[in-house]
């Protein structure tokens, strides 16, 4: 199987370029839905421990099925497929380069939630414009075990998402532990309250912000994704959903500029636009850099072949 791994502001992408299950045909959502349903096996070996870790982001390439798209791609990670992804999307565009499939300029890429449109601007520097992203529920407050009370917005970035705007510890690299296991306890205490995304979707992403370290910048991040594994990146259907929830708010205007901080300090540049059904187009730039071209070999004496599950 041949992958081709890259790295968004921090966040790891494995796109798999070669050798990936057999989906047979339908639209993209169906695919997706049979990757999810007959082949987590492949997504775990793909993505966790002996080849990968908790944090990658796997990426099936196929070819588009629209001839206004460059590619088709399924995102995956270790428990699900991801309707979008901001940093892999990031991540597709600079492997797509290194693979002179696209040069620089604008182009589709069909995913299973709808087309999205990335922009090279160079090898290295990609803007994503996602799918339109709405603020679901406003100041939705659930009681964390340990820590008392916390108020956040559930939002859809191409992801769902639990959004609090201050969080009481502090967002820097030395606390990453902390951090994960309160917003693992947040993300409990969703699901015991029952707090969901439209027609019961999983809040599966818990965002925490506070202020930025870099004076350049607006704000910084602290993001759990589905797995456990915190991102490294300012994330980009996080921050869509955080566009949605400061455009709602009359905080941002359209086309003005936000510069979002991750927990390790790298950063994206984000803005948006007003969409046709009153939900904001976000857009979402960032640097992603190839690491490595490699084939995964899969022996079938080894025990570990379809990875290492916690």
């Amino acid at each position: 199987m041949r992958v081709i791994d890259s790295h968004t502001a921090g966040e790891p992408t494995r796109v798999v370029i070669e050798g990936g299950p057999d989906l047979g045909t339908g639209s993209l959502k169906e695919r997706a839905a049979r990757l999810e349903a007959d082949h987590l096996d492949f997504c775990a070996s793909v993505v966790l421990e002996p080849r990968g870790h908790d944090a990658i982001v796997g990426a099936l390439l196929l070819p588009p099925s629209r001839d206004d798209c460059a590619a088709s791609v399924i995102f995956f990670n270790n428990l699900q497929n991801l309707g979008m992804c901001g940093h892999a999307s990031i991540g597709l565009g600079a492997t797509l380069a290194y693979l002179d499939r696209i040069g620089p300029g604008r182009h589709k890429i069909e995913t299973p939630v709808g087309v999205v449109e990335i922009q090279l601007h160079d090898a290295n520097t990609v803007s994503v414009t996602n799918v339109e992203s709405y603020r679901y529920l406003k100041d939705v407050t659930v009681e964390v075990e340990g820590h008392g009370a916390f108020t956040g917005d559930v939002a859809w970035g191409g992801n769902w998402f639990f959004l609090v705007k201050d969080s009481p510890v502090e967002l820097i690299p030395a606390n990453i532990g902390p951090l994960t296991n309160l917003t693992r306890k947040i993300r409990a205490a969703l699901d015991t309250k029952g707090i969901t995304g439209a027609d019961g979707a999983w809040i599966d992403h818990i965002e925490l912000f506070g202020p930025p370290k870099d004076r350049a910048s607006d704000s910084r991040n602290f993001v759990l994704c589905p797995g456990g594994a915190y991102d490294r990146s300012p994330c980009g259907t996080g921050c869509s959903a955080k566009l949605a929830c400061l455009a709602e708010d009359g905080i941002l205007e359209p086309d003005r500029e936000w510069v979002q901080e991750s927990v390790i300090g790298s950063t994206y540049t984000i803005s948006y636009q007003w969409g046709e059904n009153g939900a904001v187009v976000p857009t979402v730039t960032g640097q992603a850099f190839v690491t490595s071209d490699a084939n995964l070999i899969f022996d079938v004496s080894d025990p570990y072949r379809l990875g290492i599950r916690s």
